[in-house]
């Protein structure tokens, strides 16, 4: 089996790419193809079995202000891979987020409870998953994440190591609850999906349970030896920013039922391990 993954530089294509193992990987980043550029799709695409689309554009503050720029990666992009994927006979995995939904539910958002981003960023990601689904609707799958950390690359829980480094004291919001998803986990589940041969819908790639941002930093710090206290909650006021961060992202994991997949493990025994593998230190 051949599989293509682009956005081979960012933290999951990573631990995407050391999962898949023995299968026939071609991983191209962002200077070796613009998804946004159709031929140069077309041509990536050709002779792969299986194509997970990793690449994005991931910065929520600047598609405020640059909504046609992240619309080319974020929608586009993925509708060129879907048409192109169709035309070659090959499946479509394509990664997607949880601000898609409008964050004011209370409880965990189901995969086909209908889209409402709130965000530039959340619209150009609902784009892609419509425009992917509808181009290739019998070979296209979407998994929707959250809250993902891992070993490579910048996220919350190793800026939550480097602050214990820095800091003696500082404070993390406690009003916005999402599921913490470490990216081997998903990585993992990704290679299950193409092992199983999983049929197109949409799933949650979320490792299960949840917290606030508060209790994820804290868990961090205990989990690595340190005084979790350190750390005090505040709210959204005091961080504001431009792009709206959804109050409540908590995703359900009942599509994985139907293809014979239990949900993701929860995320704190995902972070132990992560801790003890040693995934967020240096």
């Amino acid at each position: 089996m051949r599989i293509l993954v682009t956005g081979a530089g960012g933290m999951l294509a990573r631990d995407l790419v050391e999962a898949l193992g023995g299968h026939g990987v071609t991983a191209l980043g962002r200077a070796a193809l613009d998804i946004t550029d159709r031929d140069a799709v077309r041509a990536a695409v050709a002779g792969h079995d299986v194509i997970v689309n990793t690449a994005a554009y991931t910065d929520v503050d600047a598609a405020e202000t640059s909504e046609d720029l992240a619309h080319a990666v974020n929608a586009q992009g993925p509708a060129f891979l879907a048409a192109s994927a169709r035309e070659h006979g090959a499946r479509l995995i394509h990664v997607s987020t949880d601000y898609v939904f409008g964050g004011d539910a209370t409880e965990p958002y189901s995969e086909a409870a209908p889209v409402a981003p709130r965000s530039a960023y959340g619209r150009t990601k609902a784009d892609g998953e419509r425009l992917a689904r509808e181009l290739h609707p019998d070979g296209t799958s979407i998994v929707r994440t959250a809250w993902l950390y891992g070993r490579h690359g910048s996220n919350f829980a190793r800026t939550m190591l480097r602050l214990a480094a820095e800091r003696e004291t500082w404070q993390v919001v406690d009003d916005q609850v999402g599921q913490p998803t470490w990216s081997a986990d998903l990585a993992g589940r990704i290679v299950e999906m193409i092992d199983r041969d999983v049929p197109a819908g949409i799933y949650h790639g979320t490792n299960s349970g949840s917290t606030t941002w508060f209790g994820f930093a804290q868990a961090v710090l205990e989990e690595s030896g340190l005084d979790p206290a350190r750390i005090s909650p505040t709210d959204s006021s005091s961080f504001v920013r431009p792009a709206p961060r959804p109050a409540y992202s908590v995703l359900g994991h009942a599509g994985w039922a139907a293809v014979g997949l239990s949900p993701m493990r929860p995320w704190d025994a995902a972070l132990a391990d992560a801790v003890a593998t040693g995934a967020l230190s240096g």
